[in-house]
């Protein structure tokens, strides 16, 4: 049995389906996987033996209808698909999947539930949503594969890896503390000095060293912060996102926003306190495995009007970003102290 399996985008939600293709190999271990993503997100999956890794050029070879139908060709010629699991459902994805329906090779879609996400941000009664990754794993049950994602290090990190991360490490403080401060959408991200504070107060209380996680864009905006607290070190722009995997497994906990370095450090099985503004766990976003009680937010009690978006997008409706800026330094602190994590 040799299954196709599409998730191209975005970074957090490509990396959600490792726990789902790990179980998927330990569950079903006849079973392989060609998984259609890009090159770039190769790393979260290069450990698993039955999962092999086809990247589309939507920029030239696969670019337009007529490039998905090439697509389509290309990989029929890697050897016969069995089943299709669409894991993105987007027009991308229904152009090539219906490729295949016509030639009678069955498809599952993920449901992605986007009316009640809609219908979440809108709602008084705010019951949590299906994770992400249960979403996933119910349309591999649908095809046939029920299965239990699982909850621990879903991304494998190879040894020479590990030894490059903990070399990199050795020497520094006592707790070795990731920071990945900014995400893609502004509603995600706490002011730049609430973190600021929040590392002072930390150095303050134990000997750490920070390290802070980007994109190569992001380098210059970090930048401020290592030159506001001592021992950080900035890793934006400078890491492989095979360095950047090992270097988190190496870590004693993560600091992050809603974004994807929350998923990456949580998968690789690092603890990870997300900070959540205008969005929130509930809408099937959370660090997968993580406890409830590392998610720190302002509460609906507080702040009704949270959330008030699921991916990030838009204004702060009040103006004033309420959900972020009354989300304190000393809440988070509290936060690590409580879970021990500064001990």
């Amino acid at each position: 049995m040799r299954i196709l399996v599409i998730r191209n985008s975005a970074m957090g939600d490509v990396a959600m389906v490792a726990p789902v293709m790990q179980a998927l190999q330990l569950q079903y271990p006849e079973v392989e996987v060609l998984l259609l993503t890009r090159a770039s997100f190769h790393p979260f999956f290069e450990s698993m033996a039955k999962v092999e890794l086809f990247s589309p050029d939507y920029l030239k070879r696969h670019k337009g209808v007529f490039g998905i139908h090439r697509l389509y060709q290309d990989i029929l010629a890697t050897g016969p698909i069995d089943y299709v699991i669409d894991l993105h459902d987007v027009v991308r994805s229904k152009v090539l999947r219906s490729f295949f329906n016509a030639k009678g090779i069955p498809v599952s879609v993920i449901n992605k539930g986007r009316k009640e996400k809609k219908a979440l941000v809108k709602s008084i009664d705010k019951q949590p949503l299906q994770h992400t990754v249960l979403r996933y794993a119910e349309a591999f049950s649908n095809a046939g594969f029920p299965l239990v994602p699982s909850n621990k290090t879903s991304i494998l990190v190879a040894n020479e890896q590990k030894i490059m991360a903990k070399s990199y490490l050795n020497g520094a403080s006592k707790l070795k503390i990731g920071i990945a401060p900014l995400a893609k959408h502004s509603l995600k991200v706490w002011p730049e000095q609430n973190m600021v504070e929040l590392m002072k107060l930390i150095s303050q209380k134990v000997d750490a060293s920070f390290y802070l996680f980007g994109d190569k864009n992001e380098a210059a905006q970090l930048n401020q912060i290592t030159a506001e607290v001592k021992n950080t070190i900035n890793l934006a722009g400078k890491t492989s996102l095979q360095q950047e995997l090992a270097i988190m497994s190496q870590l004693n906990f993560m600091i992050a926003m809603d974004s994807a370095n929350m998923h990456m450090a949580s998968l690789v099985g690092t603890k990870v306190i997300s900070i959540w503004g205008a969005t929130d766990p509930i809408a099937g976003f959370g660090a997968w495995g993580q406890s409830e009680a590392f998610s720190v937010k302002i509460p609906f009690t507080e702040l009704p009007c949270r959330p008030c978006t699921v991916y990030g997008k838009g204004e702060c409706s009040r103006k004033d970003f309420a959900c972020m800026i009354q989300l304190t330094p000393e809440r988070v602190l509290q936060v690590l102290e409580t879970n021990q994590l500064l001990s």
